[in-house]
């Protein structure tokens, strides 16, 4: 919608963009609660992060937008898995470190 006046435009730009980035969030909002036992390990954070990813992909919205959160969730993902492997490697060496040194 063109505008004469350069300052009505930038009003215009801003609450359609406000309109635009709002419309994401939809309805479907979750109703769980984040507690502390649920972020204790990378795992329990990689649940949570799937359970977000489907929120985000179920929601109303640009799909622009959606594809940048996802994609953005994603690299997250991936940085939980690798924390999560390793994770798993160090408790594993601390099992072997004290079976030896009771043996």
């Amino acid at each position: 919608m063109p505008y004469k006046n350069p300052e009505q435009q930038r009003a215009f730009q801003r609450e359609y963009q406000r309109e635009r980035r709002a419309s994401l969030s939809g309805t479907t909002k979750s109703n769980k609660t984040l507690n502390p036992e649920d972020t204790q390990t990378a795992r329990s954070l990689l649940e949570l992060l799937s359970t977000v990813i489907a929120e985000v992909r179920a929601a109303d919205g640009d799909t622009f937008i959606k594809a940048r959160l996802t994609a953005y969730l994603i690299s997250i993902g991936l940085k939980c898995v690798e924390t999560a492997e390793l994770e798993c490697r160090i408790t594993d060496l601390e099992n072997s470190l004290l079976q030896d040194k009771r043996a």
